[in-house]
């Protein structure tokens, strides 16, 4: 004879003192588990959707990254006229040569942090075309302008519209702030390619360059031709492997959020069993007179283990709330989440609670129940009915 679901569900609410430290001690692990699960789906989401699969990076042998590349001018001219390279209107190619730095910034609570400084020419919005301005205008060459995306507007000193940022050896007065569907380039600040270069004393007046391909099959080709053309050293990638491999870093993350997650796992299994078998011990009588009714041991175990999913479902409740109030309050005081990215500045990421991260630590508080839940239910269903009543 089983035990109605009703009888679990009512020792729940009949006990809410013990039922809520229970569900407590889940939530703080869901919380744990969401806020870090968020931050690496936020930061993957950042650096993947960086990349357009139109689009090539050039750059030199060996570098893996803008910040370690050096172009000649006559590189950029040589490759900007090859053959497979979108154009626009005006019948120019969009090909767009860029340099970065990495000046400082001041955060807003007085802090200072390596910030990406792209020096680019106008063609870039078209080349980056998810870059748009919502704000402003878009810089005049040659005229210590410049456009900020929305990471280093909401969390630098400084950085709004009309005021002036000081880097380098210059002041950029900033006339415009741009969104990019949320990618790593809300993280930079963007001003003209020859005064950033006259201003970092650069050699070399580039880092490297972004082609926009005119086809798909012409992607393949141009990255052949670049990569076998000997004169320059140069090597081609499409933009989207570029950002793939930017992002390796939040795979070792991940894997110590699974650890963190397991041991606390672990440690809110301890804290529910803890509950759970008090629970027991309170309840030897009720216990006792439910196997003298004839319900049987695996009744009484399933009811407890129900009684303890129950728990775990209402901490996960607890914690998914707080993790999403806390994510929004986070973004709002911290102004984003700073992630040293491999050009060694600093990405602002926008901490995002999404659905997978909920399913996750769904997943780790069932676990929690029903492991924390196990020895409790085994015990209460061991109970032999005259034992348990005698020692009520």
């Amino acid at each position: 004879m089983a035990l109605p679901l009703s009888y679990s569900l009512r020792n729940v609410r009949a006990r809410p003192t013990r039922s809520l430290m229970t569900a407590g001690v889940i939530a703080l692990v869901v919380i744990a588990a969401t806020l870090f699960l968020g931050l690496i789906t936020s930061l993957k989401r950042t650096v993947a959707i960086s990349g357009d699969p139109m689009n090539v990076v050039v750059m030199r042998k060996g570098s893996d990254n803008d910040g370690s590349s050096q172009l000649t001018l006559e590189a950029y001219q040589a490759i900007r006229f090859f053959d497979g390279i979108a154009r626009d209107e005006a019948d120019q190619p969009l090909a767009s040569p860029e340099l970065v730095v990495q000046p400082f910034l001041r955060t807003k609570d007085g802090g200072r942090e390596n910030v990406l400084a792209r020096g680019v020419e106008p063609v870039a919005l078209q080349v980056h075309d998810k870059v748009k301005i919502v704000e402003g205008r878009m810089f005049n060459p040659s005229s210590g302008e410049a456009i900020i995306g929305r990471g280093v507007a909401s969390r630098y000193a400084d950085a709004e519209l009309g005021n002036e940022l000081r880097f380098g050896r210059g002041r950029w007065k900033v006339v415009g702030i741009f969104d990019a569907d949320g990618s790593a380039f809300e993280s930079e600040v963007w001003v003209d390619v020859r005064e950033l270069a006259n201003d970092a004393k650069r050699p070399f007046p580039y880092s490297g360059v972004r082609l926009r391909a005119a086809t798909p099959a012409d992607l393949a080709r141009l990255e052949k031709r670049i990569d076998d053309d000997p004169r320059y050293a140069l090597d081609a990638q499409p933009e989207v492997d570029y950002y793939a491999k930017q992002s390796e870093s939040a795979n070792s993350l991940y894997v110590l959020v699974i650890g963190i997650a397991v041991l606390a796992g672990v440690g809110a299994g301890f804290g529910a069993a803890n509950t759970m078998y008090a629970s027991v011990q309170a309840r030897t009588a009720e216990i006792g007179t439910l196997r003298a009714l004839g319900f049987s041991k695996r009744s009484i175990l399933i009811a407890f283990q129900i009684e303890a999913i129950a728990l775990a479902l209402l901490g996960f409740a607890i914690g998914a709330v707080l993790s999403m109030v806390l994510a929004v309050v986070l973004n709002a005081v911290l102004g984003g989440i700073a992630f040293g990215a491999q050009t060694f500045t600093t990405n602002v990421i926008t901490l995002r609670v999404s659905p997978s991260d909920l399913i996750g630590a769904l997943g780790l508080a069932l676990l929690v129940g029903v492991l924390g839940g196990l020895g409790p239910a085994w015990r209460a269903a061991r109970l032999r009915p005259i034992e348990a009543l005698r020692k009520a």
